[in-house]
């Protein structure tokens, strides 16, 4: 299913329509207070994110652990919900750490984030337990005992290699069918043929491409976060599934080619090169750099985001010979501002309101018969998923077009444009959208099964 902005649910989205509310005098004068009126706004996005999409049931997340104070107003109103007598049940998912030292699982510390989340009233029908290693009957028989939850709702959640092994594991423990049994309904059999097809095609993989992610934001500190560009990483994952390939990929921080230009040449040993989203003028030069080498050396490229607006960048620079080519959100004063604001957001922002300048969500991309993306598509006209503010600058596209770049998606009425690519490359592609949101195991995005396809040489 694919969700809408409906199914998420934030305090400050919550607080701003309680309040507005009052402002239009909703409550009629009443005094306006944090309980009830903030769980019952909760309770009424809920119910509306179910009733926009038809569904038989919903599954509700509430983020953090219990006991932040952030999220006590969403547990009061899953209570509630409950107590209204809706059908609802909770599941709570607990840690049991293995200390080495010992060598053995232990179950406190969810015993006590169990005591924590009965004193917010409610009681957990599962457990799902998170850990290194399967639980054994012991911690279950103990958790089952101070938990107050039966052995048989307590729900082994162990590391897996791959993630997608994860709804196997469960379908193993009847994990749906207990659900159902709970809500009062009945068992339908769950078809997963096509799931384990897909996971058997990652775990039996015999070849092996090299991807390279030339990104800025793996650095928090001491640690490298790779897990900052997640949907990307398994949008790779997905496309590689269905060629039977398993990728390798290797972590590139833009950052350094900016210290040491000469490392570049670590990008000959890849299969394909990504450049994804991002903001800010952090690792920029980097980054274009990359692109410079992918393209100068006929290496696969896929540009998400910034990354389209990078390529332009480096385009224009080095091919239509616009020198100081920019994006203004880089350098205000840039001679050749081939990525900025457009005239109608421009006025947004003088008003202060930033947020509204954003781009968000699906939007429909019309896409150029006889290109590689129409290729691809196999389609006309697609919906893919946007996040961002600077665009294309509509006074270069003929610039850029006139020397080879060719903009293959746009807006339905051509002015806005959203896909760039290059003819004659192995891959050279570009897109204003994020492709990774669209991507699914079992249904990857075509845009990067074409990259995939293009780094293994098929």
């Amino acid at each position: 299913m694919t969700i809408s902005r409906d199914h998420n649910i934030t305090t400050g989205q919550v607080y701003r329509e309680v309040i507005e509310k009052e402002r239009r005098g909703g409550f009629l004068g009443k005094t306006v207070e944090v309980i009830p009126h903030i769980p019952d706004e909760v309770k009424r996005r809920i119910k509306n994110a179910a009733n926009s999409t038809k569904a038989d049931f919903v599954i509700v997340e509430i983020g953090g652990v219990v006991g932040d104070y952030q999220n006590i107003l969403f547990l009061e109103a899953a209570r509630q919900i409950k107590f209204d007598g809706e059908k609802a049940i909770f599941v709570h998912v607990g840690f049991l750490p293995v200390l080495h030292h010992l060598g053995e699982m232990k179950s406190k510390p969810l015993q006590h984030s169990v005591r924590a989340l009965m004193q917010t009233g409610i009681i957990p029908d599962f457990i799902v337990c998170r850990s290194e290693q399967p639980v054994d009957d012991v911690r279950k028989e103990k958790i089952a005992m101070f938990c107050n939850v039966r052995e048989n709702d307590i729900i082994s959640n162990p590391d897996v290699d791959n993630v997608y092994e994860l709804p196997l594991l469960f379908e193993g423990q009847k994990f749906g069918e207990k659900v159902l049994e709970k809500l009062g309904l009945k068992p339908t059999g769950s078809d997963m043929k096509e799931w384990r097809e897909a996971v058997a095609s990652m775990k039996n993989a015999r070849g092996t491409v090299k991807i390279g992610i030339v990104g800025k934001y793996f650095d928090i500190g001491d640690y490298k976060l790779s897990d900052s560009y997640i949907s990307v990483i398994e949008a790779v994952k997905h496309a590689s599934a269905r060629h039977g390939v398993k990728p390798d990929i290797v972590w590139i921080d833009s950052k350094d080619f900016e210290k040491n230009p000469e490392k570049l040449g670590l990008l000959s040993g890849l299969n394909g090169v990504i450049v994804p989203g991002g903001f800010g003028g952090s690792g920029v030069e980097g980054k274009i750099s990359a692109i410079k080498y992918a393209r100068e050396n006929n290496i696969p490229f896929f540009g998400l985001c910034y990354g389209l607006q990078l390529a332009v960048i480096e385009f224009a620079r080095n091919v239509c010979g616009l020198k100081g080519a920019n994006s203004t959100e880089i350098d205000e004063k840039t001679p050749h501002p081939v990525i900025d604001i457009l005239p109608e957001q421009k006025k947004i922002i003088e008003g202060r309101n930033y947020g509204a300048t954003m781009r968000l969500g699906g939007q429909l991309v019309h896409i150029k018969n006889g290109t590689l993306a129409g290729k691809l598509y196999g389609k006309d006209s697609v919906t893919e998923r946007f996040r961002h503010r600077y665009e294309i600058s509509p006074q270069y596209v003929e610039t850029l077009e006139k020397n080879g770049f060719i903009l293959s998606g746009s807006t339905p009425d051509g002015r806005i444009k959203q896909i760039g690519e290059l003819p004659g490359k192995k891959f050279f592609v570009g897109t204003q959208f994020h492709p990774e949101f669209t991507s699914r195991l079992t249904a990857p995005n075509p845009l990067f099964e074409g990259f995939i396809r293009a780094c293994i040489g098929k």
